[in-house]
């Protein structure tokens, strides 16, 4: 594709910008390591909030969702569960409240407020590194596979994918290894605005181009029907024949049954809380509580409409005038590269840069924040702890910055040998998430549950999803997550029942701070008795309505931007009066009852 030099203008504009303002900014993260990983919790929530959202706002993740969207049509408003994207309801409602009463610098860290600090606590923080570290090593593989597609179908020189993700990356990793979560945050704010302006663009331009004749005429009957039964039914024959095969690959043709999987695994998953990455250190870095829980709630509520304005805009596109195209290639066709090609055809000068500009942003938040999250564990909790305790803080930033090139030179290598955005996908969101739901369920809301169960269940997990692809090759995580479940719970319990409780002033303690529910019966008893003043003030019933009304929340917020793309205006209008009710629900229900 040639360029136009206006768009290669706004694009070197946009690069030169971030890299500016994020150096220009570093210089408040030398400080200390507070100041470098959690930008001494000075920040906003609202402008946290809209990092996390930029920083989930990812490229690799955005091809996909087109291909979702192209293929199953309003059905893929449910296939974001896979990850799960509900995860930021549990999260707003109490999760983020819990994590934030910590008041510590990392996930590891955290646990010395659960688990105490002796030989379990150890072992506990150390597989929670090392957890970390794995998880962001394939963030930073999911997002160079992205990119290296995405740039070699805009820019005009004859490089390979990934050539082109080698350049962007070193440019990313020269302002966010140098500022920190300063820099992380600031430019994030910024790339958001950037892609919120492109991504609504291209959703004006698909309703201005394409009528609803059009797409009806190019989509099999139902595509535009958000519910769905247990088979997917839907019948490409004829429009686009390798969309077929497609569906077979992706092993959606049960699509009730996979849909109920991933409710299933993301139900597990999210109450057990955020995994150790950049949106657990959005949480910590927040100012206080409450204000982690509005931030969380903040992410959903900026993030879907622009986005999915992005996704349904070059979908339609993609079908209409695309469809013939796709056809005749039959099955050689790779519906990752919908995106780059619609907005090749489709999108004019001008707004061709910002909108590249705009995936640009959201590749580099993506890797900004998982760059930022990951070194923190090893510095404060490898590093701090048992090599250099006396060493002062622009020692441990700096070796920060070793640890972070180190994970990048990894990942990359680990991008280099994979053939898809969807592969790793999988395997982050379904096997390697997978093998961290029971451990992490069972610290919250079971008082019996010590170290060496953290321990163990967490091992069990974390080996069972690596060694997945050796031993049951071509197993969709999905389906390989009740048997990770299972060792992972098997791990957890019999780690904890062959060894002593914790100590009652560690549970006691961490029951004052933090007031989980769940079954903590004979620690309530034990504060009560010590303090007949003390109200633990959990209402887990009202949590539970506050969590189904905010998924259908979310619901609403991803369907209203592609209805309103595909111009289906009686759905439009009940999406958007469906959100105004459940966002009066989750106001008066939670909003209003938050607490420090």
């Amino acid at each position: 594709m040639t360029l136009a030099w206006l768009d290669l203008l706004v694009i070197g504009a946009y690069l030169l910008g971030t890299l500016g303002l994020g150096v220009y900014i570093s210089r408040l993260a030398s400080r200390d390591m507070n100041a470098y990983f959690l930008a001494g919790k000075e920040i906003p929530w609202w402008a946290l909030g809209v990092s996390n959202a930029s920083g989930m706002f990812d490229i690799a993740g955005t091809m996909w969702l087109v291909s979702m969207c192209f293929v199953y049509g309003l059905k893929s408003a449910w296939l974001p569960w896979v990850w799960p994207i509900f995860n930021q309801v549990f999260l707003m409602v109490y999760l983020s409240v819990w994590l934030r009463r910590s008041n510590v610098m990392t996930g590891a860290q955290w646990l010395q407020t659960r688990f105490g600090s002796g030989r379990g606590a150890e072992l506990c923080q150390l597989v929670v590194v090392i957890f970390a570290i794995v998880s962001a090593i394939g963030f930073i593989a999911y997002a160079f596979k992205g990119i290296g597609k995405f740039a070699a179908i805009f820019f005009p020189w004859q490089l390979s994918p990934d050539t082109y993700a080698l350049i962007i990356f070193a440019v990313t990793c020269l302002y966010v290894i140098k500022g920190g979560m300063y820099s992380v945050v600031f430019t994030e704010v910024m790339q958001f605005v950037i892609m919120t302006i492109a991504a609504v663009a291209v959703g004006l331009i698909a309703i201005n181009l394409v009528t609803p004749e059009q797409i009806k005429a190019a989509t099999p009957e139902g595509w535009d029907n958000i519910w769905f039964g247990w088979q997917l039914d839907l019948n490409w024959q004829g429009l686009i024949d390798s969309v077929t095969e497609k569906v077979r690959a992706d092993s959606l043709e049960l699509i009730g049954l996979m849909i109920m999987m991933m409710l299933f695994k993301g139900v597990l998953f999210s109450m057990a809380g955020p995994v150790p990455n950049y949106d657990m250190q959005r949480i910590l870095a927040t100012r206080s509580p409450k204000e982690a829980a509005k931030m969380s709630g903040l992410v959903s509520l900026v993030m879907f409409f622009p986005r999915y304005m992005m996704v349904a805009g070059l979908t339609v596109l993609a079908l209409v005038y695309m469809g013939p195209e796709i056809q005749a290639q039959g099955g050689n066709f790779d519906f990752e590269q919908i995106l780059p090609y619609a907005i090749h055809n489709f999108v004019p000068v001008g707004l061709t840069g910002l909108l590249i500009a705009g995936l640009l942003a959201a590749f580099m938040s993506t890797l900004a924040a998982s760059l930022n999250a990951a070194p923190v564990y090893f510095v404060n909790d490898i590093y701090k702890r048992y090599f250099r305790p006396d060493a002062d803080d622009r020692t441990y930033v700096k070796v920060s910055y070793l640890v972070s090139l180190v994970l990048v030179l990894i990942g990359v290598g680990l991008g280099l040998m994979l053939s898809s955005i969807n592969e790793i996908m999988q395997w982050i969101f379904g096997a390697l998430f997978g093998g961290y739901a029971a451990a992490n369920l069972l610290k919250w809301h079971w008082w019996r549950f010590n170290a060496y169960g953290y321990f163990w269940g967490m091992m069990a997990g974390l080996l069972a999803s690596l060694c997945l692809p050796l031993f049951m090759p071509g197993t969709h995580p999905l389906f390989a997550f009740p048997l990770l479940l299972a060792l992972s719970l098997a791990g957890s319990i019999l780690g904890t029942l062959a060894t002593r409780p914790e100590p009652d002033e560690v549970l006691c303690a961490f029951y004052r701070q933090v007031r989980p529910w769940g079954c903590w019966g004979p620690v309530h008893d034990k504060v009560k008795a010590a303090d007949p003043d003390f109200e633990v003030d959990t209402h887990p019933l009202r949590d539970m309505v506050n969590i189904l009304v905010g998924m259908a929340w979310q619901i609403c917020l991803v369907a209203l931007p592609i209805y309103l793309v595909i111009q289906q205006w009686t759905q439009v209008w009940l999406a958007l009066a469906l959100a105004i009710l459940t966002s009066w629900f989750l106001k008066k229900n939670w909003l209003d009852k938050l607490k420090d």
